[in-house]
């Protein structure tokens, strides 16, 4: 019965393993990465590369990727254990930190990208508008202008929504559930 125990146990482990690196696939990352948190998520201590590489299945290099990706996000945090040289990992296992610390980043991440290119775009954009000869380059200069500033209002409200999830502000309207 132990042996029966044991077994049922693990599958059932195992079909949350890989729900979680289904779900981490919405969020852009493999399901490869996926199972590495999954069993990192489960595991009792903290793992070495080794540790994982044999029960994922995969290459230490693809293992090392997918750590180097988890440790990015904080969804993983290296541990040191005394005695040992290797690294170990353990897995952030609240959700709610997981999903604030992912989509500030994202959040942050696209507004870089848009404020880079609004930087490299805004003075053609301004000059076009009011210099070009041809009134129809002006118009569409003029309307690219005010295109790239309107959107300004979206991402001032994104950053306030990124800035209220870390500090923690956002629970004052939407509360954890404990």
């Amino acid at each position: 019965m132990a042996n029966e125990d044991e077994y049922l146990l693990e599958e059932s482990k195992d079909v949350m393993i890989s729900a979680l690196a289904q779900t981490m696939v919405i969020y852009g990352v493999t399901p490869s990465v996926g199972r590495i948190y999954g069993l990192l998520f489960f595991a009792d201590e903290p793992m070495t590369l080794d540790d994982i590489k044999v029960q994922v299945a995969m290459s230490k290099a693809s293992v090392s990727n997918g750590m180097r990706e988890l440790l990015e996000t904080d969804m993983v945090t290296k541990v040191w254990k005394k005695g040992e040289r290797k690294d170990h990992y353990i897995a952030e296992k609240d959700f709610l930190r997981n999903f604030i610390n992912f989509f500030t980043k994202k959040i942050r991440q696209e507004r870089q990208l848009i404020l880079k290119g609004v930087e490299q775009t805004e003075d053609t954009f301004k000059y076009l508008s009011t210099n070009s000869e041809n009134p129809e380059i002006k118009k569409k200069a003029q309307k690219n202008l005010d295109l790239i500033h309107g959107s300004m209002n979206y991402f001032h409200w994104t950053m306030k929504l990124a800035n209220a999830m870390e500090s923690g502000d956002i629970f004052k309207y939407f509360p954890k559930n404990n």
